[in-house]
């Protein structure tokens, strides 16, 4: 790729995320997957940026819903700071052909994967708050992106995470609850990538992967409410 074509490249995805950095530097580690350099890589970026999006979109809600309680607060919060949601984000900006892998991650469809790209965005969420060094400019940005989701989002139960309502499907139907467990861990503390399956009665093993034990169990369970409900559909 040319200079030429990487500063076209910068700009259009500037135009995409509504934000161009000065430091554009940051933006390509932001953009850097573990699978081309387990040092130079999105991983600490990502880590500010989960902490930054918890506060900005907590912030958010408390503002928003003055009369609702913690508890309900809480899985409002979860429901748009989940992996899922974030996968949904990285699609509305596009962000897909401008990701930094390896060629081995790009054959395997990493470049799709919900995990890695729910990671990205929290990573440039990150780098821009360190480019820009003001958290009202960032929070304009990222509520920004989740406009659409903001307008539709209600305080009710249905904002349960995966594993949650995975749960209460199963106890519904007098199934067995689900089993998690963990089948690869690559990298080391902090800086780790999960896989783990879900197994639930009469039913096929599904994985899922993500930063955390936690996001992989949720994106597993995430998917065996999916292939139950076209099951039951």
């Amino acid at each position: 790729m040319t200079k030429g074509q990487s500063k076209l490249n910068n700009q259009r995805l500037a135009l995409q995320i509504g934000y161009e950095f000065k430091n554009t530097e940051l933006l390509k580690l932001a953009l850097t997957h573990r699978s081309v350099s387990h040092k130079y890589n999105y991983e600490r970026l990502e880590f500010l940026g989960d902490s930054l999006l918890g506060m900005i979109i907590a912030n958010y809600l408390y503002q928003t819903y003055p009369y609702e309680n913690e508890g309900r607060l809480t899985r409002m919060r979860a429901s748009l700071v989940r992996q899922e949601a974030l996968g949904k984000i990285a699609n509305d900006l596009k962000l897909s052909p401008y990701m930094i892998m390896s060629t081995g991650e790009l054959k395997s469809g990493g470049h799709h994967r919900e995990s890695i790209l729910a990671d990205t965005v929290e990573a440039i969420i990150g780098a821009i708050y360190v480019d820009c060094e003001s958290l009202d400019f960032l929070k304009k940005i990222v509520l920004t992106w989740y406009q659409p989701y903001l307008e539709h989002i209600e305080p009710t139960d249905q904002l349960k995470d995966p594993k949650s309502r995975l749960q209460e499907y199963l106890q519904a139907r007098k199934k067995p609850l689900p089993i998690y467990e963990v089948t690869d861990i690559q990298g080391d503390a902090p800086n780790q990538h999960f896989k783990v399956v879900c197994r639930v009665e009469d039913f096929t093993v599904t994985e899922g992967q993500g930063s955390s034990r936690r996001f992989a169990e949720q994106a597993a369970a995430a998917e065996i409410l999916k292939l139950l409900e076209q099951k039951t559909a």
